[in-house]
């Protein structure tokens, strides 16, 4: 499954519905799949302490698949938002979806809806 950037905030402050999910995708040997973006969405906090930053930087790097933003997932990007007109960080979110043929997990079905053959998984 492809991780949206509300997905892991959700994880990380302790929601049990995402922690539980996402924790039971990976027992069963389900990959999840982190968007460049969502990384650098994560990190960007400008209240973020040295420590959480580690902190996220560790889970991520020992937890998820990490996916370039590289020219084949610019390219989807590109197609989606000539098709659709999604937010160039919504784009590259479901282009690696798309890229990975995997679901979405999000809690914003609705910036997504649009995007063709985009699976989504409400969380």
């Amino acid at each position: 499954m492809t991780l949206d950037t509300n997905i892991l905030i959700a994880y990380f402050t302790g929601d049990e519905g995402v922690v539980s999910k996402l924790s039971s995708w990976q027992k069963d040997g389900g990959t999840l799949f982190l968007p460049s973006i969502v990384e650098a969405e994560l990190l960007s906090f400008p209240k973020l302490s040295t420590i959480e930053q580690r902190t996220i930087e560790k889970f991520l790097e020992e937890n998820l698949t990490f996916i370039p933003f590289d020219r084949t997932i610019a390219r989807i990007v590109a197609t989606i938002r000539r098709q659709t007109n999604t937010k160039i960080a919504d784009s590259a979110i479901a282009a690696t979806a798309l890229y990975t043929r995997t679901p979405l997990a999000t809690r914003n079905t609705k910036d997504f809806k649009n995007v063709a053959g985009l699976t989504l998984l409400p969380l």
